[in-house]
């Protein structure tokens, strides 16, 4: 008789794992440290799981991700929210630790996983990426606060935080540069993604840290892994607008500045722009659909191993 198949969820706290083997229910706990993760990993390497799911919790899965990954087991991030009503879905209002790993092995069990792609360096540069972009959103707070500031000690004090902040990105742009270049296949990648008019530092460095799966997508899948992908809204006789929805916001984010600067000094995107703009296509579809393209693209010569062609 064939041995059942495991699926695994993980609920992670500072402290602790909360595991559930599913189908059987079982649950188990371990330590959300160096020791407990190493004894995580030993009895998950016994059991041969199909999938392993576990969300993203503010970084304290990394080093349990990482190191199941490195093991060679299945393991996922999983978003949050698509749990969550997986959950409401199946009737589960309740939520805990225990439950809540119930829920993600169920969850991976009924919902297929792409593969997971396991890169220590890419997983370092994410980590300087993260950081850069909460120092800009700091900087930003910062510059508006300063501009209703009245009393003159609070300008100075924003002056020398803004300054600081400045400085701070300044540093972490010359590591994640260093970083990039110390990776032979992350510094190859990179010249691919710089060749394209309008891609600059950041926006590469985001795509190499938190799009992995660069070069082994189809356009639709890397336009949706983005949150670019138009979808439909109809039903019956009804037709609604095509909207972009979910997708992973801090590449968006940065890829909403890049097609900026690409629908301007980009020859093939300000080309695109301008047809848009003459069928009456408003701003705001007109920079999405660049972003699209511009993703597209880039992941299409990744793909194929080719610098930009105009």
């Amino acid at each position: 008789m064939a041995s059942q198949a495991v699926f695994v969820g993980i609920d992670v706290s500072k402290a602790r794992l909360d595991v559930c083997l599913w189908p059987d229910g079982e649950s188990l706990e371990f330590a959300n440290d160096g020791k407990g993760i190493r004894a995580l990993v030993r009895h998950l390497a016994q059991l041969g799981p199909v999938a392993i799911g576990m969300e993203a919790s503010g970084g304290y899965e990394r080093e349990a991700l990482a190191a199941l990954q490195a093991a060679g087991l299945p393991a996922h991030r999983l978003n949050a929210l698509r749990v969550r009503r997986f959950a409401q879905g199946c009737g589960i209002m309740a939520k805990n630790d225990r439950i809540d790993a119930a829920v993600i092995a169920r969850f991976v069990s009924c919902v297929p996983q792409r593969e997971a792609v396991h890169d220590p360096a890419a997983a370092r540069l994410a980590e300087l990426v993260t950081a850069r972009r909460q120092l800009v959103e700091e900087l930003t707070r910062c510059t508006n606060q300063a501009s209703r500031t009245v009393q003159g000690v609070l300008k100075r004090l924003a002056a020398r935080r803004i300054a600081r902040l400045k400085a701070d990105i300044l540093l972490i742009d010359q590591a994640m540069a260093e970083a990039v270049a110390a990776d032979e296949r992350m510094a190859h990648r990179n010249r691919l993604l710089r060749s394209v008019p309008g891609v600059g530092p950041v926006f590469a460095h985001t795509l190499l840290a938190l799009m992995p799966e660069l070069g082994n997508l189809t356009r639709r899948q890397a336009a949706s892994l983005v949150g670019v992908a138009p979808f439909d809204c109809e039903s019956g006789t009804f037709r609604g607008q095509r909207r972009i929805i979910g997708g992973r916001k801090p590449l968006r984010d940065a890829a909403y500045m890049a097609a900026l600067v690409a629908g301007q000094h980009n020859p093939v995107m300000k080309v695109f722009r301008q047809r848009l703009a003459e069928a009456g296509k408003p701003p705001k579809l007109i920079l999405i659909a660049i972003m699209r393209k511009l993703i597209c693209a880039l992941n299409a010569m990744v793909k194929h191993d080719q610098p930009w062609a105009a």
